[in-house]
């Protein structure tokens, strides 16, 4: 028998995605024709070479789809094979100010480069030689345009990094590598504010079909950051623009991933798995909904099964919120009744709450879990992990 989570169909995204040229950047394809893809960039050493893999590992668990390592030194690019060799995902190289770094991660078999135009030393006399190197390897690059290290000539132009600062700047790089027939690109062009940020990536998606990389650069620490990029990455993922994500957080890198994963989920552009429905309080509420929350979130942390659990704390909107959920439990007077596929199955005291409703998580999922060795219709059902 299968088992039916009660999770409605999810909803066609807001808008088709843009359609784009198509990349492969180790394995992982990037374009329109694949899912948006989630990147984080490594804060270790790339020298160390212990310790990036240790650092890269823990994203790849987190679900990073894509990594950078910085290559400031001659020591980072000694790294770089190793890096690129031992990773579970791929490894794009980050070079600004050298060129000759570019080469070395080509050589080295890193799965793309990012360059930063407004930074190499003599770039655009060294375009044609990147070009024919990468082309021969198979390497995509990376134009990646930031509003604080763009070229002299395009900020005497527009006195400051305008979004058609932005655009300019990456297009006349992207010409540069077409006119040597090379066109496997991916371009950013960021800001720290969201609102130029997304202006400039308007601009860009009318101007090109180049995969697009989104980011508000230096985005803040991890609440602010969070509000910017999901601002800024909702407004235009919504309209089909963007083809990779970073959340760029002053944050360990896992909560970028972690940020990342939920913006694409939000947005049904990657599968929902956990969602947690809770109330925000309130004067009718009469029991602590924020603990409750929380000890059911942590409780259930690790579930991979996409399982919609609904926290409510009073009886106006509490009996309506669980019973469209798959689990939940509508609050009050002490106690809990608990719904399951909007069906009540017991009312049991408030200390009992969240006991119960992690009770029968863990058994809404063991029972998909069984349905899918099963096999047959149920090979479709969805797995869990409780971690």
């Amino acid at each position: 028998m299968t088992i039916d989570l009660g999770l409605p169909e999810a909803p066609a995204v807001l808008a088709p995605r843009r359609k784009t040229r198509q990349l492969d950047v180790g394995g992982v394809g990037v374009g329109s024709d694949h899912p948006v893809s989630v990147q984080s960039m490594t804060t270790t050493l790339t020298s160390d070479v212990n310790a990036t893999l240790q650092q890269i590992a823990e994203l790849t668990a987190a679900g990073c789809d894509i990594v950078r390592v910085a290559v400031p030194s001659a020591d980072d690019a000694e790294a770089l094979p190793a890096i690129a060799k031992k990773s579970n995902i791929p490894v794009i190289a980050d070079i600004h100010f050298q060129p000759k770094y570019v080469f070395a991660a080509i050589d080295a078999g890193c799965a793309a480069v990012r360059v930063n135009p407004g930074n190499i030393k003599k770039f655009d006399d060294k375009v044609g030689e990147i070009a024919r190197a990468a082309k021969d390897a198979g390497t995509p690059i990376r134009i990646g345009v930031n509003a604080g290290s763009l070229e002299p000539g395009i900020m005497a132009k527009y006195g400051k990094a305008t979004p058609e600062a932005l655009v300019e700047s990456a297009l006349w790089e992207a010409s540069l590598f077409a006119e040597h027939e090379f066109h496997d690109i991916k371009i950013s062009v960021k800001h720290h504010d969201p609102v130029t940020m997304v202006r400039a990536y308007e601009l860009l998606a009318e101007q090109c079909d180049y995969p697009l990389h989104l980011g508000v650069t230096e985005a803040g620490p991890t609440f602010q950051g969070t509000i910017k990029s999901a601002t800024a990455f909702g407004a235009l993922l919504s309209r089909g623009i963007g083809d990779t994500i970073r959340v760029s957080l002053s944050a360990p890198p896992i909560e970028e991933v972690r940020v990342g994963l939920s913006i694409l989920e939000s947005m049904n552009l990657r599968p929902r798995k956990l969602e947690i429905v809770s109330c925000p309080s309130c004067g009718r509420a009469q029991v602590d909904v924020y603990k409750l929350a929380d000890e059911v979130t942590a409780g259930l942390e690790g579930m991979e099964v996409p399982l919609r659990v609904a926290v409510m704390g009073c009886v106006v909107n509490g009996p309506g919120e669980a019973r469209d959920a798959d689990l939940g439990v509508a609050s009050g007077n002490g106690k809990g009744q608990i719904f399951v596929k909007g069906e009540v199955i017991k009312t049991v005291p408030e200390a009992q709450i969240v006991e119960t409703l992690i009770e029968e998580a863990l058994r809404l999922a063991e029972e998909a879990g069984e349905d899918e060795l099963a096999g047959g219709q149920a090979g479709n059902a969805p797995t869990v992990t409780v971690g």
